[in-house]
């Protein structure tokens, strides 16, 4: 299992519950930085979540189209940055909701079960009494996790199931990003300690990114819209990229460092980008215990790259203020 997500992007919080003075406590208590929607009415929520699968597949869609243009030559670092541009949209898809059990006229399992089409996580809320029916439903594979609501820390326990179910790669996205890796690229990225010396780097860096395998590495965007790429190498391939810096007219001294894995040089991102400016050398840090991958950080500075305007920070300051839908 991959430890390390190929695909990562921040996403809208949903929580359905019939006691508006809980959801008024949540508003209060779940992090800033979440994009979050608050639903007293079952039938309102679930309209709500309904309305979203054909969004999704037109975001799978468009991410389809970028994997189907680099196939026929198109640099994929340019198209993710245009994708990022133009489809700010998509922190509004709903990633993670939470419904409470106990509520009158439709309890939590109903409620769930009408959202057959939605690809969601699922969270139940439950009660000291509905503690088996949530073990079922949980082995059933109808829910991702349960929480007692009792539990006196519950508001740290239900942050932390929802942050973790945030990082939780989205098997689709996956599937769809995987393709651009080799055999040993991905072999590489299934490294437990890659994987997780990667997703902390990531998790350091930024609230978006993607893995790709041409070139290989991660290209990531921080809340304020600040890109990234961390380009990967593997030992084996240092050599040659020392070879094709040589050519760039890089220095000796320069190319021992690479060759050594101190530093790395971003000839990949300046041919993906058309750029024509020297190549930019960074200090490079080895990921995992096995050590079989080193990266070196480089900005991205391009007239591609996002507009501050449409970074997740601006979007999120343009939504409502959180509130109980009634």
């Amino acid at each position: 299992m991959m430890t390390f997500s190929l695909f990562h992007r921040p996403g809208t919080v949903v929580f359905l519950d019939d006691d508006p003075d809980y959801l008024e406590m949540l508003a209060m208590v779940l992090p800033r930085h979440w994009h979050v929607k608050l639903f007293m009415r079952p039938l309102q929520c679930i309209n709500y979540l309904q309305q979203e699968p054909p969004f999704w597949e037109a975001d799978v869609w468009h991410q389809q189209q970028l994997i189907d243009n680099w196939r026929g030559g198109k640099p994929l670092i340019p198209q993710v940055l245009g994708y990022w541009s133009t489809h700010t949209e998509r922190y509004a898809l709903t990633r993670v909701c939470v419904f409470d059990y106990s509520m009158p006229g439709m309890d939590g399992l109903q409620a769930l079960g009408e959202l057959v089409d939605w690809p969601g996580a699922r969270v139940l809320l439950t009660g000291q009494a509905d503690e088996q029916v949530a073990v079922q439903a949980f082995n059933r594979g109808l829910i991702e996790q349960f929480i007692a609501k009792q539990s006196p820390d519950i508001s740290r326990q239900l942050i932390e199931a929802v942050e973790h179910l945030l990082a939780t790669p989205n098997a689709r996205h996956a599937q769809t990003w995987r393709v651009t890796l080799g055999p040993e690229q991905n072999g590489l990225l299934r490294v437990p300690s890659t994987g997780r010396a990667l997703a902390d780097f990531a998790a350091r860096h930024w609230i978006e990114h993607v893995v790709l395998g041409d070139p290989f590495g991660v290209l990531g965007m921080d809340a304020g819209g600040r890109v990234s790429w961390l380009q990967l190498e593997t030992p084996d391939g240092l050599n040659a990229l020392a070879e094709l810096a040589d050519v760039e007219g890089v220095s000796p001294s320069k190319i021992d460092d690479i060759r050594r894995g101190r530093q790395l040089v971003d000839l990949e991102l300046r041919q993906a980008l058309g750029r024509s400016s020297p190549p930019v050398l960074a200090k490079a840090l080895p990921f995992g215990q096995e050590r079989a991958l080193v990266g070196a950080l480089f900005p991205v500075e391009s007239p591609m790259c996002p507009d501050p305007g449409n970074s997740y920070n601006s979007w999120l300051a343009r939504q409502k203020r959180r509130h109980v839908q009634d």
